[in-house]
């Protein structure tokens, strides 16, 4: 399947109230102009104490937050962690290299 160069595929970032590294990673990737990668990104924030989160969520991620994964062409794959002293731009550049890879580009 070949994606269209402005169809937005989705970054999910799991993620508690509360959290410094969260709200951390979360106000980052914010600022962070997403639509420029290729593919574009959406952001979408899951908080996996909130009561509508499954159960298997909260268990799988409650002692892993921050933890983000990729959505593209209906795959989903968990990225390494972050480090959270990278750029704002060595932040978007792994992004696109976790694009890249999930694409099979790399």
């Amino acid at each position: 399947m070949t994606l269209s160069p402005t169809e937005h595929q989705t970054l999910i970032l799991f993620s508690r109230k509360g959290c410094c590294l969260c709200q951390g990673l979360e106000e980052r990737l914010r600022a962070l102009d997403l639509s420029a990668l290729q593919p574009p990104l959406s952001l979408e924030v899951v908080d996996i104490d909130a009561p509508d989160c499954s159960p298997e969520l909260r268990a799988r991620f409650d002692l892993e937050v921050p933890v983000l994964t990729l959505v593209i062409i209906g795959r989903q794959l968990e990225l390494p962690r972050v480090s959270p002293r990278l750029s704002d731009e060595g932040l978007l550049n792994w992004l696109q290299r976790a694009c890249s890879k999930a694409l099979g580009s790399d």
